[in-house]
Order: structure tokens, then sequence, then C-alpha cells
């Protein structure tokens, strides 16, 4: 108990071994800790700039595909009288072709059948099989033990999958039955029942002698477009007028309704603008990611391929086929700058290739390899850059490895110290062991000359 009190650093010496211990540990620690923590911290920017850097441009190219898969850049179809009839156009369309004069004359209708009042919808109503024809098509409506009532009859009808849909509708002193197909004179029906039926199932049966009444006759959308006669089996007409979907609400009386276009210029000058200040807190977000030690090349890159966009053709139109044709240039800093009168000039004269650089045309013969769209052209630049083996995914590849290499080296450092430190202490402690020692030694040959001394003196 006693040694190892003495050999406690310090107590035995009488000097601060312990904090000699503790400076010398410092010294050879803190240096070491304060490079890999500096690298680290610096590290860490570089993934934090590069994060940023590749947010900007996903938040980019992302706001503007949504602006063109929205409809905010598309030129409207627009109808004359929406009372009557609305038009919408798929993406892709010009807005040149939306053009055409409709006369409706005849709204598509389904066929309904209704039955007599009846009071109960769970009382028995006959068994047997039902031919339900549709068309050409002729299907088995079964009522047994098991579904022999009204309720049953509307039940099996509904999952026969034939297009026609039964219902039940209040009426005074019970309920009707009544049965509704699609619409088109195609889709007429009739409802029989077979030979060994139950006689009481004629109540429910249209056609052929049956008592259901007739409500309302199938018939077919009758319409003229520019003159030319159409009939169609439903009141949505996709394919008459290339690219419009028709939607047919009344009949004209015989007055005329013009298809035309609204072309969004108001938002497509905003949105060129908006592109550009975009653009260009994109380009200061790579910017700041550059100066970066280490990002520098591949930021550079990047910055590179987003400049070329300028003059990268991005529709077939002859003339007004690139940002630059409308009006955007880069500046002597790499920014975007918006020449506002040559935008205008540019939809003076073609709305629509201006539209097409943001929109880009669909058909046979405007595809995403000749017409890809500044939208497009974006993606592709993006999706290139944050692939496997891409210029980002590189860069935040290498600087994840080197955050990882850096936790390690200072793990080893800390492992390499600790057992310093304790070698320090395991010298001290002796050099303290020893030093105390002498000092007793000292002392006692102290008090033996004092003792001769004191002798000599007497």
């Amino acid at each position: 108990m006693v040694s190892s009190i003495v050999n406690s650093l310090g107590l035995g010496s009488g000097i601060d071994t312990k904090q000699l211990v503790n400076d010398l540990a410092a010294a050879s620690r803190e240096p070491k800790v304060e490079r890999i923590t500096t690298l680290a911290a610096q590290n860490t920017s570089k993934i934090s700039a590069l994060a940023q850097a590749r947010a900007d441009l996903d938040g980019f190219a992302d706001s503007l595909e949504l602006m063109v898969s929205d409809g905010t850049l598309r030129s409207k179809a627009t109808s004359s009288d929406e009372n009557i009839m609305s038009v919408t156009a798929r993406a892709g369309m010009s807005a040149d072709s939306f053009n055409a004069t409709v006369i409706v004359n005849q709204l598509a209708r389904a066929q309904t059948s209704v039955s007599a009042v009846v009071a109960d919808r769970t009382a028995a109503i006959g068994q047997g099989t039902m031919t339900l024809a549709v068309g050409d098509k002729n299907f088995t409506i079964t009522i047994g033990s098991t579904n022999d009532s009204l309720n049953g009859l509307v039940d099996a009808i509904n999952k026969s999958g034939s297009g026609v849909t039964a219902s039940l509708v209040s009426d005074e002193g019970g309920q009707r039955l009544v049965l509704k197909g699609a619409t088109g004179t195609a889709n007429a029906f009739t409802l029989t029942p077979d030979a060994g039926a139950d006689a009481n199932l004629t109540n429910f049966s249209y056609g052929n002698g049956g008592a259901m009444t007739l409500g309302q006759s199938a018939a077919n959308a009758e319409f003229t477009v520019d003159g030319i006669a159409f009939s169609r089996a439903s009141n949505i007409v996709d394919d008459v007028l290339s690219g419009l979907s028709i939607s047919l609400k009344k009949t004209s009386g015989g007055q005329p309704v013009e298809i035309g276009a609204s072309r969004p210029l108001d938002i497509i000058r905003q949105t060129v603008g908006d592109f550009v200040s975009v653009y260009n807190q994109l380009k200061k977000s790579l910017t700041e990611a550059g100066k970066l030690s280490g990002l520098g090349t591949s930021m550079r890159q990047l910055e590179s391929e987003l400049t070329g966009m300028v003059n990268t053709l991005l529709t077939s139109h002859p003339s007004i086929n690139t940002l630059a044709s409308i009006g955007i240039s880069t500046s002597k800093e790499g920014l975007l700058v918006l020449d506002q009168a040559k935008l205008d000039a540019a939809l003076a004269k073609d709305a629509g290739a201006v539209e097409a650089i943001f929109n880009p045309r669909r058909d046979g013969t405007h595809s995403i390899a000749t017409d890809p769209g500044i939208a497009g052209v974006l993606d592709a630049l993006r999706d290139k850059a944050v692939a496997s083996d891409g210029v980002l995914d590189r860069v935040n590849k290498s600087l994840e490895s080197r955050q990882k290499s850096l936790v390690e080296q200072l793990e080893k450092v800390e492992i390499r110290e600790e057992a310093y430190r304790a070698r320090l202490e395991k010298q001290y402690s002796g050099l303290d062991a020893k030093l105390a020692a002498y000092k007793a030694t000292q002392s006692y040959l102290e008090q033996q000359i004092e003792i001769w001394n004191n002798q000599y003196k007497s």
C-alpha cells in the first residue's frame, strides 16, 4: 500500500511527473488529431457542397419537367361554346393543328329499360335462366333458389360482365328495376327468359314480349367536322382530330362550334426568364463547389456541359431551335443573359416554335431524338451526371471513401497515442521510484553528517 502511494506519479520524487506525462502525451497527440480533424471538416464541406449542387441540378430538371408534363407550357385547345362541346389536346401537339368547325346533331345515348313496380324486392320472382343479348354477344343470367328475388336478379346482371348495369329505383308502392347499357346503337340489348324458365321472369325481361318498357333507345353521336359526317358510339371522341379529344355535351341546333387554340405566351415569357434565373443559381452553386480543392475539375466539366446547352439543338425547327435563337446568351462570367427583345421577336415570328423548345412536339416526324426540348436535354445531362460512374457519382464516392479513411486514421492515432501515454506513465513511474530511493539515501546521509558534525563539536 505504501509502495503504491509512493510510486504514484509525482509523489515519490516531488516532481510533478503526472503533469509532465500529460504535457508530453498532448504534445504528441494534438497536432496529429488536429490535422486529421481539419481534413475531415474540409472533406465534409466538399460533400455538403456536392450535395447542394446535385440538389440544385435535380430541382432544376424536375421543376422544368413538371411544367411540361402538367401542361403549364402547353397550348390549350379551345371551343367557342363549352356548353356544347369541350376539347383537350395531348402533350406534344402543335396549336397550329387546333382548327376545325363542328356541328353536333345528336348525342350518343344508352338504352334503358324499366320494369313495373315491385312491392317487395326480396320476394321470389321465379327461377330459371335468362339470356342478356348485347349486340352480337349473349350472357346467361341464372336465377336459382339462392338468389330468387329482385335483389338477386340485380346482382346477377351486374356480375355478368355484359356492360349492362341493373339498379333499383324507388317508386310509389315499391321498386322498379332499371337496366342501362353502354352508349351507342351497337350496345342495344334484350333480356329474355330461356325455355323452361319460370313464366314470371317475363315481368323482368325486355324484348320478345317482355313486360319491361323502353325508357330510352340506344343511339350514336352524330356530328360533322368541317362538313364531314361522323357517327360514334360515345360522346367522348378521340379518333377524329389527331391529338384532340372532343367531349360532346349537347346538340348545337345546327350552329357550328369552332375549335381553336390558346397559346400561353405570357407563361412562356415568364418561364424563359425563370429558366435563366434558376440556371444562374445552379451555375453559382457549381462554381462554389468547384472552389473547394479536389472538386474543381469535376465541377468545371459539369459547368461546361451546362453552358453547352445554350447552343444545343432542341427542336428540328429550321431557325428557332436553340436557347440562343430565343435570346439567351452566356456572359463572360458564365451566367445566362436574356435579350427580351430577341425573345419577343421569336414569339412574333413563330410562337409555336418557341413553345416547342419547352413543350416539344410529338408526332410521326417529331420524336425525342429529333426534338428533345430543353427539359429532355437537361434530364439527359442530369441523369448522366448522377448515374453510376457519372461525374457527380464518382466525386461523391471518392469523398465518402476519403471520409471513411480519415475516420479510420483518427481511430489508429488514438490507439497509438494511448499506448504512448501508457509507456510514458510506466517510464516516469519507474523514475519516481528511483528518485524516491535516491532522496531517502540523501536524507540518511545528511542525518549521518549532521550527527558526525555534532560529535566533532562536542
